[in-house]
């Protein structure tokens, strides 16, 4: 079963179950699926919907950050449930060492030496990564490392 159909599955088992903030926050997500879908006129393949989860996960983050230098504890509580279940879609994240050792052999395949090389570690590393390792945190390791 495709990533897409199981939250299309579980959007159908919270409307059962009568769950109301469970069922808005997948109907947010389908419907950033269909709109992806309607903008590019494709059918989103798993990577791709992986992809618009991330980029969901990105917007919760930023939104709690704000919420709480606002003082809107409500809003973070919010906030903070849809980043829960949003992530439970994404495939468990890469540990520090299992990070350390992607980001090594990315810079061993692509002679990295310098700051100016931390393009080409990136999309390496982004290729093997995807969806299971917050890219921003990636970068800073990787610009840490090259400097």
């Amino acid at each position: 079963m495709s990533l897409k159909d199981r939250i299309q599955e579980d959007v159908k088992a919270a409307m059962r179950a009568t769950e109301r903030e469970r069922l808005g926050t997948l109907r947010l997500i389908m419907a950033a699926i269909k709109q992806r879908e309607v903008d590019e006129r494709i059918t989103l393949d798993d990577a791709q919907v992986l992809s618009v989860l991330e980029k969901m996960v990105k917007q919760r983050r930023e939104s709690i950050a704000s919420f709480e230098s606002g003082g809107r504890s409500d809003l973070v509580a919010k906030e903070s449930a849809e980043l829960k279940l949003i992530q439970g879609y994404l495939p468990a994240q890469l540990n520090d060492a299992e990070l350390d050792a992607l980001i090594a052999e990315a810079m061993a395949q692509t002679s990295a030496t310098s700051v100016k090389d931390m393009g080409k570690v990136m999309a390496a590393v982004k290729a093997k990564a995807a969806g299971r390792a917050d890219m921003a945190a990636v970068a800073a390791r990787i610009k840490a490392r090259l400097s």
